[in-house]
């Protein structure tokens, strides 16, 4: 964006399960509100209802120990990068943030995770799958830096 204006940018890519992952990345609004953005999520009702009028992508759950849906996931990441003009990806986890992290790194997009508010004592699975692919790595927490000594602390989003 230049001088504050989207036009001719690219989206942005908010990648999150659909529940707690999905409100704090809703939490970010002020920052996205004039970006053009879409979402990808899991086809659920509190998803459907708090992305009403909103460009979403719909993947694939469950995405826990379900190699099937990583894959599924992973095509559709693909695709949805090779259509979509993606300028970045930010995420919070969980499952179905891994395919679309790694196929923005394949294409060179950035990519920022934010890891969710609760885990303050132990990292997330999908964090550490995802941080050797990841631009920026974002923490809710000051404690949340001993797991993640490069993370930015941004505050509590929720």
């Amino acid at each position: 964006m230049v001088g504050g204006s989207t036009e001719g940018a690219g989206q942005v890519l908010l990648v999150g399960s659909s529940g707690g992952h999905l409100a704090q990345l809703l939490a970010l609004e002020p920052w996205y509100r004039d970006r053009p953005r879409a979402w990808v999520t899991f086809d659920t009702p509190d998803a459907r209802s708090l992305l009403d009028g909103e460009d979403v992508v719909w993947a694939h759950h469950p995405t826990t120990r379900n190699v099937r849906n990583l894959v599924r996931n992973a095509f559709l990441a693909l695709r949805v990068m090779r259509r979509r003009p993606v300028d970045a990806v930010v995420t919070t986890g969980a499952g179905v943030a891994l395919p679309f992290v790694v196929a923005a790194r394949l294409r060179r997009i950035p990519t920022v995770y934010i890891e969710v508010y609760d885990r303050i004592d132990s990292a997330t699975l999908t964090a550490r799958l995802c941080r050797p692919f990841l631009s920026a790595m974002l923490v809710q927490w000051e404690e949340q830096r001993r797991m993640y000594p490069e993370a930015t602390v941004v505050g509590n989003l929720l």
